[in-house]
């Protein structure tokens, strides 16, 4: 039985990964900076006995070491690193402070420790049991915020730990290459969850999922390094 770690799963595309993965008999390792409030996981977990929720901060490296250590013995399939943060939301209320001229220096440092540092830490932990597994698989979720040739949300903090994930992802894919293990980079796109950005998204988060399930599963050791949408489409860098 193949097995997944999702972070960010208690809700979103997180949790709909969950869903839909543990639907087809995947074991899937939830994790989740707060499980008592995780409700909807909570009874997903208590209808489907391969789903094993774990308390994670994706920005507390010791616990993400005490989580490789526990899973140190188990093949992990997929890495999908899904945990992310757009700053403080309502985004259209705090976007100043991710504006030149106005920037909040906590929040930049918040966006990247979350979004950039937490999927590369996660991976560099779990690289030996994705090594070990059948699929080979670390699934970083990026934004085409972060494509440089692509404008759109003028968010410098998010934007820049998006553009930085996306580089630090071709890098390790190439450093990975020889180990057989696959990386990538999916933009879920523009996802009706909490993180809309306007209210303005216009993908709902099983279709996004749904798109990107065969994506991920089709994916070859030629495709390490890519960047692409959930329906396929290379993102410029």
């Amino acid at each position: 039985m193949a097995t997944i770690l999702i972070t960010g799963s208690n809700q979103g595309i997180g949790f709909e990964f969950a869903r839909q993965y543990a639907a087809d008999g995947w074991n899937v390792i939830a994790c989740c900076r707060t499980p008592d409030k995780a409700d909807e996981l909570q009874a997903l977990a208590d209808k489907n006995s391969t789903i094993w929720i774990e308390q994670l901060d994706v920005c507390d490296h010791s616990a993400i070491d005490a989580l490789g250590a526990k899973y140190k013995n188990t093949s992990l399939d997929v890495l999908l690193n899904n945990a992310g943060i757009i700053g403080p939301i309502p985004i259209a209320d705090h976007i100043h402070r991710q504006h030149f001229g106005s920037m909040d220096y906590a929040v930049w440092q918040q966006v990247l420790e979350t979004n950039t540092f937490a999927p590369i830490k996660l991976a560099e932990t779990f690289v030996h049991a994705i090594a070990a597994s059948e699929q080979k698989k670390i699934i970083n979720i990026s934004s085409n915020v972060g494509s440089i040739s692509e404008r759109c949300l003028p968010a410098i903090a998010y934007g820049s730990s998006k553009t930085a994930l996306n580089k630090a992802t071709t890098i390790v894919a190439e450093q990975l290459r020889d180990r057989g293990i696959i990386v990538a980079l999916f933009c879920p796109g523009a996802v009706k969850t909490r993180m809309d950005a306007w209210g303005q998204a216009g993908v709902g988060i099983e279709d996004s999922v749904s798109s990107l399930r065969p994506l991920i599963e089709t994916l070859t050791i030629s495709d390490s390094g890519s960047f692409r949408d959930y329906t396929g489409r290379t993102i410029a860098w």
